[in-house]
């Protein structure tokens, strides 16, 4: 990773939400010197209500005129709704300025509605964002591979979207692997992340199609699967049916063995426990995600070899300055 003295940006103090915290340490030990971070106690009244103190304001406002970072976790709408609290608490506090890392953002698949009396949550979540006070200039989020990138507009007025990609990790881990072709299971997985790829791997895009009775069906519908090493990429998991499916295509056409990559492991209701050893979709050698979801990725099976955690840390602190990521950069 492209590398500069701490010296040479800002200093930042920081706070997190109860699930972000290991990151917010690791951040710390990274380079102690350029971050602080001050813990957030969430607590909670009898009746269920908010009682929260965040620490570095007593006996005197410590992030007064200061940088803040604020690592988010939307994990559930109790946890979110506290966040925001806290934030709109930091940017009445006088603060220089206040960035935000959400790495996943859990509505950005809910951007459209196809009846009316739905709620389009992401267009909710942007307008929330838009009306915290400012502190000056806008307040910066950072999110990772966000599923819908159009959301990036529904901000406006106090906050700006700063988009990122875990993708550089991967490409950096892929290097001491023998993978040499990247599949994507939709042409729209192929399009947003086949540029990262297009001259060091063979691309494979793989798609649904109709059959019979409406039956969908997944196909290759470009790329040379025979011999290959593969990962599939894309965005996000949540039961993992198309990825399995694309799996069994790719194998069933000579594919030498088949790993996975995901930046968020969403995986409700523990889901992930099918594509382990012994599971009904155990069909990956690899199956890498980022922990941009602490509260899934604390508890992966690890021990069976199949899932990998790679740890946004250090491409967290490259973006926060650098504001976007090369893969030259790594």
């Amino acid at each position: 990773m492209a590398s500069a003295s701490s010296s040479s940006f800002p200093r930042y103090h920081i706070l997190a939400a109860q699930a972000a915290e290991p990151l917010a340490l690791q951040i710390q030990k990274v380079d102690p010197e350029r971050f602080v971070f001050h813990k957030t106690h969430w607590n909670k009244f009898p009746d269920g209500t908010d009682n929260i103190e965040m620490t570095g304001f007593y006996p005197h406002n410590e992030l007064s005129g200061q940088h803040v970072l604020f690592l988010a976790s939307f994990h559930n709408n109790d946890v979110t709704l506290s966040q925001f609290q806290v934030l709109i608490c930091l940017l009445q506090s006088f603060v220089a300025s206040l960035t935000v890392v959400l790495p996943y953002s859990p509505v950005g698949t809910m951007e459209r509605v196809t009846r009316e009396g739905q709620v389009a949550t992401a267009a909710t979540y942007a307008h929330m964002f838009s009306s915290l006070p400012s502190c000056g200039r806008p307040t910066r989020l950072m999110v990772y591979d966000l599923h819908t990138l159009q959301n990036r507009f529904y901000l406006h007025g106090n906050a700006v979207a700063s988009l990122h990609s875990a993708i550089p990790l991967l490409k950096r881990q892929l290097k001491s692997t023998n993978i040499n072709g990247i599949a994507f299971p939709d042409d729209g997985a192929a399009k947003r992340f086949g540029a990262f790829f297009q001259d060091e791997f063979e691309l494979i895009v793989c798609g649904k199609t109709r059959g019979p009775n409406d039956q969908r069906t997944v196909v290759i519908q470009d790329g040379n699967v025979a011999g290959k090493h593969i990962c599939i990429v894309d965005d996000l998991v949540q039961t993992g049916g198309t990825l399995y499916e694309s799996a069994l295509v790719l194998k069933q056409a000579g594919a030498a063995s088949v790993s996975a990559f995901v930046t968020h492991a969403v995986f409700p209701n523990q889901s992930y426990q099918r594509f382990n050893v012994g599971g009904d979709r155990h069909c990956f050698d690899k199956f890498w995600v980022t922990n941009s979801i602490p509260t899934v990725t604390s508890t992966l099976p690890v021990e069976d070899g199949v899932f990998e955690v790679l740890d946004l840390t250090e491409l967290i602190l490259h973006d926060l300055d650098y504001y976007t990521t090369n893969s030259d950069d790594w």
